[in-house]
């Protein structure tokens, strides 16, 4: 595949290449395996982009097309810095990304970014990991992470982190956990027990329901209940907006529990889609998205690049390219080792401050957000640095 590098230069790339250049705090060694291979950054770096093409499936061949195009666009923000990216398909298949991905190394790639999905994530990161060759994943799910895999994808446990905090520092830290019988609601609710304890925050109640519509009318009067026996000052819900969070946030206030007695709060995003912020359960209620200054510039940049609009997870392929280009810019034959890749000051992307964590998961820098009068309302903004050990 050919390699293009264009000479765009917009203050909004600017930004986002001298911020994840000149963040420059190196954190300790973890002595992960992949430590990282050695690099001449005086010449163009192998980056090997693994995406979901090829499998049939027109969802999987739109989201293959998007990253490509995400990366792209980041390869042509970086000044002084030529990556040569070379794109393979692995149909979403774990067994067939293993394969590309040693493939690709066979290629020379001094890094693999991608694939999607957990499960072909975790089978590249072993097939290349005895090869020195480091993952960064788009996937999300932290029970990957680790030795030469790291995730890109939001977290569970980095959203609740910033919402527990804002919640404590608010005056508001009893809270009560509502999540669905099923694995995404246990881990939804697993990160905001350990978000509370490392926060000063207390668990006051945990309720559940059977992920159904019936489940949930079924479920609303004991939650109900619950929330007023309990002393909660805040309902925290891991449920989606797609899912069981708008009958939640109707059935509630029905029951006598609405965002006037209770702050409610959301691990996931209130704001996709647009029709939720209309309800009036999700009056008040908060929630965390990445900094919707940067995340703006970058849809508005890819559409007139592209012609349509980024897929949503498009932009963790800029940010891994970023990543990748402000550590070979800083030069050394180590500069995608773990050692680099885990630096405590980390990068700039197209949604705002990330780090890579020791342990194979990130750190982004979140605003938190109200929804006011059916509008997204920032109440505390994203940081575009990190200060300490943590935000």
């Amino acid at each position: 595949m050919v390699v293009l590098f264009a000479q765009l230069r917009k203050p909004f790339a600017r930004l986002i290449v001298f911020l994840a250049f000149t963040l420059a705090l190196t954190a300790c060694d973890p002595g992960a395996v992949g430590n990282g291979p050695s690099l001449n950054t005086r010449r163009a770096v192998p980056v090997a982009l693994l995406v979901p093409g090829g499998s049939g499936q027109m969802g999987d061949a739109l989201l293959a097309k998007s990253l490509e195009n995400a990366a792209r666009l980041a390869m042509a923000d970086l000044d002084g810095v030529q990556i040569d990216l070379r794109v393979y398909d692995t149909a979403g298949d774990a067994a067939l990304a293993a394969e590309v991905a040693a493939t690709a190394v066979n290629d020379g790639a001094k890094i693999i970014l991608g694939p999607v999905f957990a499960q072909s994530a975790n089978a590249v990161g072993v097939a290349v990991a005895g090869r020195g060759i480091n993952v960064l994943s788009f996937s999300n799910n932290t029970e990957i992470a680790g030795g030469n895999v790291f995730v890109l994808g939001p977290t569970f446990q980095n959203t609740a982190n910033r919402l527990v905090r804002y919640s404590v520092r608010a005056g508001k830290p009893d809270m009560m956990i509502v999540r669905d019988q099923q694995i995404a609601g246990e881990l939804g609710a697993a990160a905001i027990r350990s978000a509370a304890a490392a926060n000063g925050a207390n668990v006051v109640n945990e309720s559940s329901y059977e992920f159904s519509q019936n489940g949930v009318v079924q479920a609303v009067p004991l939650i109900a209940n619950a929330a007023k026996t309990s002393g909660a000052q805040a309902i925290f819900f891991t449920a989606n907006t797609d899912a069981a969070l708008p009958l939640l946030v109707q059935l509630l206030p029905e029951n006598g529990v609405d965002s006037a007695s209770f702050q409610f709060i959301g691990l996931t995003r209130w704001d996709i889609p647009p029709s939720f912020q209309a309800l009036p359960g999700a009056q008040g209620g908060w929630f965390a998205l990445p900094d919707p200054a940067l995340s703006a510039q970058f849809r508005s940049r890819y559409q007139a690049a592209y012609g349509e609009a980024p897929h949503h997870i498009a932009g963790l392929a800029y940010d891994g390219i970023a990543a990748i280009g402000a550590l070979v810019r800083k030069g050394g034959a180590d500069a995608l080792s773990v050692r680099s890749l885990t630096q405590g000051s980390g990068f700039i992307g197209v949604n705002g401050v990330f780090r890579l964590l020791p342990d194979g998961t990130n750190e982004r820098g979140l605003a938190v957000a109200e929804i006011r009068n059916n509008q997204v309302v920032v109440i505390d903004p994203a940081p575009r640095s990190f200060g300490g050990p943590g935000l």
